[in-house]
């Protein structure tokens, strides 16, 4: 076919993927543009598997470098009376000065702790992910004790 000249298009979908997050985890969303009109499919990373996103829909790369807020707190005890960390804290700490009060996790049996104990109860991850402590402490001091409870807590 000495001079002939041209190119041959065929028409086919054009496929853009990308690994989004949700309140659940990763997933991947295919973007597709046939006949000019924009079409998404969502599916497990396994590509096939459909997926209906949960909450929020965001870069999973937003997520990991977030800076969450963190509510901080800090309370003595002297003597008689009680110190209640609520369910949900990223970290809890005691350190026991005088006597032995207890703690109680979760409604559990309250454990004494001596003096010069120094716990420390702490998630690694907060953010999107959700993770915090799952039980309330419950720190109940005597007379003649004296300890200092810390917190943190995303808001």
């Amino acid at each position: 076919m000495s001079g002939t000249n041209g190119s041959v298009a065929i028409a086919r979908p054009d496929n853009e993927y990308d690994v989004l997050c949700d309140d659940v985890g990763q997933f991947l969303r295919r973007y597709t543009t046939e006949d000019g009109a924009p079409v998404t499919t969502d599916t497990a990373l396994d590509g096939t598997t459909p997926y209906v996103p949960t909450g929020v829909v965001h870069r999973c790369e937003d997520a990991a470098t977030a800076n969450p807020v963190i509510d901080s707190t800090i309370q003595r005890q002297t003597g008689v009376g009680n110190i209640t960390i609520t369910a949900g804290a990223r970290s809890v700490t005691v350190n026991v000065y005088a006597g032995a009060p207890t703690v109680a996790i979760g409604g559990g049996t309250a454990v004494a702790l001596p003096a010069g104990t120094s716990l420390t109860w702490s998630v690694d991850r907060g953010g999107d992910t959700g993770e915090t402590l799952q039980d309330a402490f419950v720190f109940t001091g005597a007379a003649g004790h004296d300890f200092i409870v810390t917190s943190t807590r995303e808001i």
